[in-house]
């Protein structure tokens, strides 16, 4: 059977999709070409489902959320909150999984911080 790499891209419909990719750059150091090509450093990838009911993903409009793996959830938290970013007050900690916070971008998206154990 054939089966998929790993995840060969993330799309985002933006309102001012200039605006939302320079956000992703400059608060979240989301390094990418002019194509859109970020070489992301080697990690576990997590692919789960959830309820369609869930609040987990902020806004029930909401069909998918972005995670995103930081080396300091602690200090990348900080740093967004130093440049006004939306940062939920809360984190949570799941043994043997990590920590996790999160974040709304511009276009309302609620996106995921998570460091690994």
């Amino acid at each position: 059977m054939e089966r998929v790499l790993g995840i060969g891209g993330y799309f985002l419909r933006a309102a001012d999709p200039e605006v939302l990719s320079a956000w992703y750059r400059d608060c979240l150091g989301v390094d990418f070409d002019e194509y859109g090509l970020w070489r992301q450093e080697a990690g576990p990838t997590v692919f789960a489902t959830f309820e369609s009911g869930t609040d987990y993903f902020g806004s029930r409009a909401q069909q998918t959320m972005l995670d995103f793996r930081v080396r300091d959830l602690d200090a990348m938290l900080a740093q967004l909150r130093a440049k006004g970013a939306d940062v939920a007050e809360e984190t949570q900690d799941v043994e043997g999984v990590g920590r996790f916070g999160w974040v709304t971008d511009p276009a309302g998206n609620r996106v995921e911080l998570w460091q690994p154990v």
